[in-house]
């Protein structure tokens, strides 16, 4: 299992931790009120709505709360207006990253954005120049005490495209339309999901093996998660589980 997986697992947990501060639940609802006014607020229409409509339910997100959202989203209801945006840049030893971000000031969020990345030994990079060692793709990550076979016959007749065995768990990646499919057949097989997210999929990595740089790798990736505009963090790190483990602790 690489340590880029086990990490990514490592932050679902925490994602639970911060729910209950109510500090995911902002980033949720902000996520499906761009969802809406993007692709409209009918899910059969819209899947990426259908996508971040399961991941809020999925942290407990209140049902109101989320109607609310998707009506501020279509116009019903008056609120701010966020757009997306994403910065690359890179970590000590030159791990890619891209940073995705919901603003209501471009200007604002961009100058946080690199200052924490040129405070904490990284630096920004010009679009594109980092994205291409990334695809984005959905990926349902599965408890091991689902068998294979089972796994495997569900997630493929919906759209799953691989099922790869991740130690602890199993992760099936598809197209990211074909996200919400997939977790809807799983839960309709009654096979549990750990989770369910349209991600940035590394096609390379770098590997990072001093236990110091592993350090200052994960801490700017903390310091970014914890901006109020950022929404997710991509990085290409592969850190050894030991090193992983001691850096953890």
């Amino acid at each position: 299992m690489s340590g880029h997986s086990k990490w990514a697992t490592t932050k679902h947990r925490k994602g639970a931790v911060d729910a209950a501060r109510g500090k995911l639940f902002a980033k949720l609802i902000r996520q499906v009120e761009v969802a809406a006014r993007e692709g409209g607020g009918d899910m059969t229409a819209n899947a990426t709505l259908r996508t971040m409509f399961a991941k809020a339910r999925d942290a407990s997100v209140p049902l109101d709360t989320i109607e609310r959202a998707i009506k501020r989203g279509t116009g019903e209801l008056e609120g701010v207006r966020y757009e997306a945006i994403s910065y690359e840049g890179y970590a000590p030893s030159g791990v890619a990253m891209i940073v995705e971000c919901l603003t209501d000031n471009r200007n604002r969020t961009g100058s946080e954005v690199r200052s924490l990345f040129s405070r904490n030994g990284g630096s920004m990079a010009e679009p594109g120049a980092v994205s291409w060692q990334f695809e984005r793709k959905g990926v349902v990550m599965v408890p091991k005490s689902v068998g294979e076979d089972e796994l495997m016959a569900a997630a493929l007749e919906a759209g799953g495209e691989d099922l790869r065995d991740e130690g602890d768990e199993w992760m099936v990646t598809s197209a990211p339309a074909d996200l919400a499919g997939i977790h809807s057949a799983l839960s309709g097989a009654s096979i549990a999901v750990d989770s369910a997210e349209l991600e940035m999929v590394p096609t390379t990595r770098v590997g990072v093996t001093d236990e110091s740089t592993a350090k200052r790798v994960l801490k700017l990736i903390e310091l970014l998660e914890e901006h109020d505009d950022v929404q997710s963090v991509w990085a290409n790190f592969d850190i050894p589980d030991e090193i992983l483990e001691r850096v953890e602790l």
